[in-house]
């Protein structure tokens, strides 16, 4: 069902975690795809691990000069640009009352800005090419109100809401913006809030488990690819029935 065979995607945050298993199911899809994330090391090592189909370079995604560099490399390397995944991000975990402004401005610098200059970029690209697809990782906390999210939860809602109305200004060019909301899933950076993998190891969502980067990779793949062609504006939610309401596990002891 996922084809990506001969499609060009540049990835963002793709050194490791959820970027990583993306840029991996991509190239098992039949595509090739540009990485790219401060972290040099690790990116490169990604991209060496999934061969010839993945290159790497290093991506402020706050500034618009790396963009235009990171962009101009896809289409002067790969002759094409098929699709964005605006993956890179940082997260918080305190109380609203004890972010520091600076705190605040730099999560929304990142995981919101940076998305408003990757789809801005991206669409000139993207509407040459005859369109392509967006997708925006958003999360959870941009579904709900989750405590000690204060500048994370608001950028992710800021990142659910830029995706509609790209999905709207960029229909006529045939570029599709979906956003993507992850719940729980065990990456480098969740891990140190003491996460593991397994059955039953998080019992506020119904499935009773945190999610496995693998998972999140798998619906990006479907959006990017044109078995999606038909959704644009959508908001996918990979949480395991954590933002579907109460749990069942709360209101039934199983």
């Amino acid at each position: 069902m996922v084809d990506l065979s001969g499609k060009v995607v540049v990835i963002t945050g793709g050194a490791r975690g959820l970027g990583a298993a993306a840029a991996q199911a991509v190239v098992d899809g039949g595509g090739t795809v540009l990485i790219t994330d401060v972290l040099e090391e690790e990116g490169a090592a990604t991209a060496a691990k999934l061969g010839d189909a993945a290159h790497f370079l290093r991506h402020d995604v706050t500034s618009e000069a790396d963009w235009e560099t990171v962009l101009a490399y896809a289409v002067d390397t790969f002759g094409r640009l098929d699709g964005l995944v605006n993956n890179a991000g940082i997260a918080t975990g305190q109380f609203l009352e004890h972010e520091s402004v600076e705190h605040f401005r730099r999560v929304v610098e990142i995981n919101l800005v940076g998305v408003f200059i990757g789809i801005k970029a991206a669409a000139a690209h993207l509407r040459a090419g005859g369109g392509g697809s967006i997708v925006n990782i958003s999360s959870a906390a941009g579904l709900t109100g989750l405590p000690l999210t204060a500048g994370y939860g608001a950028s992710k809602w800021g990142v659910r809401g830029l995706s509609k109305i790209g999905a709207v200004e960029l229909a006529e060019a045939r570029i599709r913006v979906n956003s993507v909301h992850p719940g729980m899933t065990l990456t480098p950076m969740t891990a140190p809030v003491g996460i593991q993998a397994g059955e039953g190891n998080f019992p506020g969502a119904p499935l009773g488990r945190v999610g496995a980067p693998e998972e999140i990779a798998a619906a990006v793949a479907f959006l990017l690819c044109d078995a999606s062609s038909y959704m644009t504006g959508a908001e996918l939610a990979v949480d395991g029935g954590w933002t579907a309401g109460p749990t069942v596990r709360a209101l039934t002891g199983r």
